[in-house]
């Protein structure tokens, strides 16, 4: 279970923007919540929300034209946490997957074409761990074992083309677990695999989260995926986090309304209607900074105030929060 009382990631007031020549794309806009050790913390919302950027901002890993403009990241792995966002960049490639590690959305564009299968695993075993090329060989070999590719001993000398790609993301997770991280963030892992595979994935993740003892970040579109895997589920929408809670109490009784459309939107086996409930409109352009209510244009709950003043999240049952005037105010 969760140790509730150990926090292992504390994201504070995250922003992260893109400066293009003539625009800037307001991607994160000041985003907080905490990852507690042994936990599996679910991200959705739509594509283009932040969720990826979020990901990537917590690793460093933003290049130019973005940047990370505000905020900060705790990482509790020893007695004295760090802030991620502060540390030398020496410093923050030791934490690289070492201590954080992430599995990519896509593995065909994260491996590297010209290096084997077995080198690309091998290479954080170097790194961190100071391991001989003979050591580095069995243990990668007992990877590629662990995460179900047969023949690990002579397929590991092979390069990312010669996989399917649900075999590239097991070799994705192989490389996130080597050197067994206290945090895994994986994006999109199930993306454009099928449902069989995708089964295959999660239930390999979850396998593994149990024999490593990791915490675990999901970003993903599907809510089954959050049903599954998640203890907590953050709904990000434009950049902001605008529900935060447990799993069971967001999807038993979600109070923001983007959440109760997304809730509303997903096929039911039981209830098969003609159509399929829809969000009309369309999200807000991230280029113009937001002033009021993000889901103010789309909701049909708002009040006046939504148009002009945008909700900070609120804790209105114990550890749910909700960034909406209306729900706020019934509590």
């Amino acid at each position: 279970m969760p140790n509730e009382s150990k926090p292992l990631i504390e994201v504070r007031g995250l922003k992260t923007e893109f400066r293009l020549s003539q625009r800037t794309v307001h991607a994160v806009n000041g985003i907080s919540f905490t990852l507690n050790e042994g936990e599996v913390l679910g991200v959705v919302g739509e594509s283009g929300c932040g969720k990826s950027v979020t990901a990537l901002s917590i690793m460093r890993l933003i290049d130019d034209p973005g940047k990370i403009i505000a905020g900060e990241v705790w990482f509790h792995d020893q007695d004295q946490p760090v802030d991620l966002l502060s540390l030398p960049l020496n410093q923050m490639q030791k934490i690289r997957g070492n201590k954080i590690s992430m599995v990519f959305q896509d593995p065909m564009t994260s491996l590297n074409p010209v290096m084997t299968i077995g080198s690309q695993i091998a290479e954080p075993l170097w790194i961190h761990r100071g391991m001989s090329k003979k050591d580095a060989e069995e243990s990668t070999v007992k990877l590629l074992e662990r995460v179900g590719i047969p023949e690990a001993n002579l397929r590991y000398k092979e390069y990312p083309h010669q996989f399917s790609g649900g075999m590239r993301q097991r070799v994705m997770v192989a490389m996130a677990i080597a050197c067994h991280p206290k945090l895994v963030i994986a994006d999109e892992p199930t993306t454009a695999l099928d449902v069989t595979i995708q089964a295959q994935i999660l239930d390999l993740l979850k396998q593994l989260k149990d024999e490593i003892n990791t915490s675990a970040i999901i970003i993903t579109h599907d809510l089954g995926v959050v049903a599954e895997m998640a203890n907590r589920v953050a709904v990000m929408y434009a950049g902001f986090i605008v529900e935060n809670g447990a799993v069971e109490q967001i999807y038993d009784k979600p109070l923001h309304p983007y959440t109760i459309a997304l809730m509303g939107s997903i096929p039911r086996l039981h209830y098969l209607p003609e159509r399929l409930t829809t969000i009309d409109g369309a999200p807000p352009s991230l280029i113009t900074e937001i002033t009021g209510c993000p889901f103010y244009p789309r909701c049909s709950s708002k009040i006046s105030r939504c148009e002009t003043e945008n909700p900070a999240p609120v804790e209105v049952r114990p550890d749910h929060t909700v960034a909406c005037w209306v729900a706020q105010a019934k509590g």
